[in-house]
């Protein structure tokens, strides 16, 4: 019984050698680029993240304005890129009379003059609106950016037209099969050049619809997303990349990476050769908003020597931070 269990110890010590040596960075391919800079929304406004949930009105609970731009406009993803972006993410809706607007909220009721469902709008609507109306830092009492936003929401084609050379993130508002659809219709009268520079997330819906016409499109679904990191947290021992983790894109909470087989070095690399990229994001800590990388604190969570992705709702402040750590 004695030999029997030091056999069994010995084994297990094997095996506990063999997948240390298999997936620490340690003795993994080393990090020599740069991140990745992923600006959310472009250059917007801020917000605390306690208590929000979908259909917070984020525009009514602002910070004190650290810059004049607003999320999702034309000069907010120039300012982002000229910060030190690399990817600028932005939302989209289709329109009434067939196009897509630029636009975060499911209704223009929070941050414009307007009222209704942003969808059931034709895109000189939308256009006519203030989007800078509903934004206040003191309850109400004040509103800086009343006025200054009539005209600025942008048109998807107006995006991809004024950056003809830039990287995007397009996300998907909706759970319409339909508008996945009209968005394939739409990305495929793109040259391949420019779609390669798009990637796309959102439910897996519409993401299926997209899917079936543009399968080159990185995207990443919530389901997909789900089963990425469950089924390679089970599997990622063995160096193997589930077929879900393949060809897409992943968000990855700072908090939750370590739990990750190979983190950071050797995950980065399996991903990047299963041609999928890699962003890190805020702390997860439980409800639906989940926070970027916004602080020092939270570039202090960076690995050392880090090359992967990093997304942020402050790439102004934070793209100098992550560039003194070179």
């Amino acid at each position: 019984m004695k030999r029997f269990l030091l056999r069994a110890a010995v084994v297990a010590l094997a095996i506990s050698i063999g997948l240390y040596l298999a997936n620490t960075s340690l003795l993994g391919p080393a990090m020599t680029g740069k991140p990745t800079l992923l600006a959310h929304r472009g250059l917007a406004q801020t917000f605390p993240s306690e208590g929000v949930e979908n259909d917070t009105c984020t525009a009514s609970r602002m910070r004190p304005p650290e810059h004049p731009y607003l999320e999702n406009t034309i000069a907010s993803m120039h300012a982002a890129f000229a910060a030190g972006a690399d990817i600028v993410e932005f939302d989209v809706h289709p329109t009434t009379d067939g196009k897509f607007a630029v636009f975060h909220d499911w209704t223009i009721d929070c941050r414009t003059n307007g009222k209704g469902v942003t969808r059931e709008k034709s895109l000189a609507e939308l256009k006519a609106l203030d989007i800078g109306y509903g934004y206040t830092a003191d309850g109400g009492k004040t509103y800086p950016f009343r006025g200054t936003g009539v005209g600025l929401m942008p048109s998807l084609d107006e995006v991809l037209t004024a950056f003809p050379d830039k990287r995007f993130l397009v996300h998907v508002k909706s759970r319409d099969a339909e508008e996945g659809k009209k968005l394939a219709a739409r990305l495929s009268e793109l040259p391949e050049g420019d779609r390669a520079r798009l990637m796309v997330y959102g439910d897996d819906t519409p993401l299926a619809a997209l899917r079936e016409t543009l399968p080159e499109v990185r995207m990443m679904g919530r389901g997909t997303f789900l089963r990425c990191l469950t089924r390679y947290i089970g599997l990622g021992w063995s160096s193997y990349v589930p077929a879900d983790c393949r060809g897409t894109m992943l968000l990855v909470p700072a908090n939750y990476a370590g739990i990750l087989w190979g983190w950071p070095n050797r995950f980065l690399s399996r991903m990047r050769a299963a041609g999928t990229d890699v962003f890190l994001i805020g702390p997860y800590t439980g409800g639906e908003f989940t926070t970027g990388i916004d602080t020092a604190t939270d570039v202090g969570l960076l690995p050392g020597g880090y090359d992967g992705g990093i997304w942020t709702n402050r790439i102004h402040a934070i793209a100098p931070l992550v560039a003194g750590r070179d």
